[in-house]
């Protein structure tokens, strides 16, 4: 399997499909590259080059005590471009892993990227503070803290539901999703699982998006319960200049049914444009 090993030594998994321009995925915690695939092989099936790679912590990559945090997420993500030349990039980050790609451009510029997508994605603040009144409580990170040290496994499993939408009146609701994502989370070390909560919960990423100067666009469903909406793209579109913002109506946090469907479709329009 690929792999590029970062400068301190840890070695980061990554999926390279197809040929043309690149895009790169990052993705959510607690998950990994799988959970870009079917964006993946549409993007690549399309004619572009797709390529997805585990945070260090989860999935394949490596799991190194130090180096969990939003930082060095952004660093390793740089040295993956690097590593394999990557230029005239488009940038899809979800979730934490928009929060990556935020902090990736405001350490490293966009000298490499072309454009950027944001979906689900943390920035600009996920934490309540005086200054970010619309955030939520320490309280509700700490319970996700908890919850993964008190039984890890039956946290992720539960966390599928709304990370879904699948306690909505009407959802379809697919238990090989939420085993897909407990399979995923599962191979996320502790410490890592740990430490990158607080990453994407309490990195405050307003000056890095003020840094993004290429097309960028924000996605974001207004019945996320994981990443709310209002403190997050609804703020990431006023600071982003001239970010094009969408909101689907009902949609959850994760990717699944109707709602991929047409990000997908989204996404291949955008890549076009």
């Amino acid at each position: 399997m690929p792999y590029v090993s970062t400068r301190d030594g840890t070695e980061i998994f990554y999926k390279d499909w197809g040929s043309g321009r690149p895009v790169v995925f990052s993705h959510g915690w607690p998950l990994n590259a799988d959970a870009w695939d079917r964006q993946a092989y549409t993007v690549a099936s399309a004619g572009y080059r797709a390529i997805a790679h585990d945070r260090r912590g989860h999935g394949r990559s490596a799991q190194p005590w130090q180096g969990n945090h939003m930082d060095q997420y952004a660093d390793d993500l740089a040295e993956l471009m690097e590593s394999l030349d990557l230029r005239d990039v488009v940038l899809v980050g979800h979730s934490t892993g928009g929060g990556e790609v935020t902090r990736y451009v405001g350490r490293h510029g966009t000298g490499r990227v072309a454009k950027v997508v944001l979906l689900g994605a943390v920035p600009p603040l996920m934490l309540k503070t005086d200054a970010n009144p619309q955030g939520l409580p320490i309280e509700a990170f700490d319970a996700i803290r908890a919850g993964v040290i008190a039984d890890r496994s039956q946290f992720y499993y539960e966390l599928s539901v709304p990370f879904y939408g699948f306690n909505r009146d009407g959802a379809q609701v697919s238990d090989g999703v939420s085993r897909a994502f407990w399979a995923q989370s599962m191979q996320v070390g502790i410490k890592g699982a740990l430490e990158c909560i607080k990453a994407f919960s309490e990195t405050d990423f307003h000056d890095d998006l003020k840094r993004i100067d290429v097309p960028t666009f924000i996605a974001h469903g207004d019945d996320d319960q994981i990443v709310p909406i209002v403190a997050a793209a609804l703020e990431s579109a006023k600071i982003v200049k001239d970010a094009t913002l969408k909101v689907y109506p009902g949609a959850p946090h994760g990717l699944v049914g109707a709602f991929e469907t047409e990000f997908t479709a989204d996404l291949l329009d955008f890549l076009a444009d």
